[in-house]
């Protein structure tokens, strides 16, 4: 008898232990950005190692933080349909798409809003003073053609200017660039590359230049100001892991208030992080325009929604910017 008790003892505790093991929080985070200011918060967090402050405080420890650094949100959406990667960032379209396309399976929503600022098309032709005065010789550099913000941006912009219908009249025009390599090829006198659609810091350094110029101001298309970036996960990720998932929200809401509190220490900080060139009054100067805010409420994501709908880039609309969100992002009073 004590013989079967003490095997049936030790079936219940394996079998507690392999629970344990399944429900476990992951050891290793994976979360990847992409280039410019827009994604300050983020490069505090790993710098600070926020995420792990946190995860420490909620018992999830130790946990390995491994961030990695994409040209566009494309590759990004690729990497977390293939589990290699729980955390997203980047522009409201990719985020859109991704939603859309991953309803009643990996339900990828926005775990938060990052920023609200503009996005501007620079342009070195100085005979385009207009979308309508684009013609085949020029070529506009953006994250990525058709799918990222930049990218439905210019569709919207191509539609207003040209009529319905006409969203793709300048994508033949566009080509895939990364933010660095789009700055320094719009900036060179030989390159093809006569447009950049892009985002600061990389769109006020280029229109610092001589004959440099705006043609799109997306805060215009969009009728006001309006989400640029935001960080999205699987649904399956968050039901997983919710200690880690905590931790990220409040590392984030930190780095925001960081930034918010001290734009000087916030500019100091992006140089030294990402190594960038200029000087601190020009970051500075980039932090205190009043359309550059840091905030994880989200904007206008709904006229990204409606027009995607619209063209068929996307076949399923929410009633309401809450659906793109998980939970603790929607008592925000977003839009």
């Amino acid at each position: 008898m004590k013989l079967k008790s003490i095997r049936a003892l030790s079936i219940v505790a394996a079998l507690l232990g392999t629970a344990a093991c399944v429900h476990a929080e992951v050891s290793e985070l994976k979360v990847a950005e992409q280039y410019g200011i827009s994604y300050l918060p983020m490069m505090i967090m790993e710098d600070q190692k926020l995420i792990e402050k946190y995860a420490k405080e909620a018992g999830v420890a130790p946990l390995q933080v491994s961030w990695a650094k994409f040209a566009g949100g494309n590759v990004m959406n690729d990497a977390m349909l293939s589990n290699s990667l729980h955390f997203a960032a980047g522009g409201v379209a990719p985020l859109i798409t991704l939603w859309a396309k991953t309803r009643g399976n990996y339900d990828i929503k926005a775990a938060a809003a990052l920023n609200s600022m503009p996005l501007y098309l620079v342009s070195r032709n100085p005979d385009a003073k207009t979308l309508k005065d684009l013609t085949e010789k020029d070529k506009i550099a953006l994250p990525a053609v058709k799918v990222s913000i930049q990218a439905v941006t210019l569709q919207m912009a191509a539609e207003q200017a040209f009529g319905p219908g006409q969203q793709n009249k300048l994508d033949s025009l566009t080509v895939t660039m990364s933010h660095p390599d789009a700055m320094a090829a719009l900036l060179s006198p030989s390159s093809e590359i006569t447009g950049h659609f892009g985002s600061p810091p990389f769109q006020y350094y280029e229109l610092e230049k001589p004959a440099m110029h705006t043609l799109v101001n997306s805060f215009k298309v969009l009728g006001g100001p309006a989400t640029f970036n935001l960080v999205w996960t699987t649904t399956k990720f968050r039901n997983e892991n919710p200690k880690v998932y905590g931790a990220f929200l409040k590392a984030l809401d930190e780095a925001t208030a960081l930034i918010n509190k001290d734009k000087g220490w916030a500019a100091d900080a992006y140089l030294r992080i990402s190594k960038d060139k200029a000087s601190h009054a020009e970051i500075l100067k980039i932090l205190n325009d009043p359309e550059v805010n840091f905030t994880t409420t989200p904007q206008n994501i709904l006229k990204y929604v409606s027009f995607m709908n619209k063209i068929g880039s996307i076949k399923a609309t929410p009633k309401s910017w809450k659906e793109l969100f998980f939970p603790e992002a929607q008592n925000a009073d977003g839009s």
